[in-house]
């Protein structure tokens, strides 16, 4: 589905140039459009119009669009709650805790999208 060039640019504008999910700044070019209710699980209540409306995408970061791939936001925060202790499985970043130069922590259980909304 291709997306005009005028609605790319107001979904990059929806979080001021920011990846929705981890808040880093992506430029327009690399921006990837996300859909916030993913096309390939969508409740068969929503019509395809509804899907693919402005309102269900978010602009992405490339990493944050490939993790999150076709699950909805709930599926994608429990992905991320339990990343830290995926992570820390791996004997390179053992080692790195161990001398002190990594330093991991849960997620906190919002995205970027969601605290920016409540600081407004």
């Amino acid at each position: 589905m291709a997306i005009k060039k005028s609605d790319r640019q107001k979904i990059y504008e929806k979080y001021n140039g920011h990846c929705a999910y981890c808040g880093k700044e992506i430029a327009l070019k690399d921006m990837q459009v996300d859909h916030i209710e993913p096309l390939r699980n969508w409740d068969r209540a929503k019509t395809q119009e509804e899907l693919n409306n402005i309102k269900n995408f978010n602009p992405s970061c490339r990493m944050c669009n490939h993790y999150k791939r076709a699950d909805n936001l709930e599926a994608f925060r429990e992905s991320m709650s339990t990343l830290h202790k995926r992570i820390s499985k791996l004997y390179i970043v053992r080692v790195g805790i161990d001398h002190g130069i990594i330093n991991i922590k849960p997620f906190d259980g919002k995205f970027y999208f969601e605290k920016i909304v409540t600081n407004r």
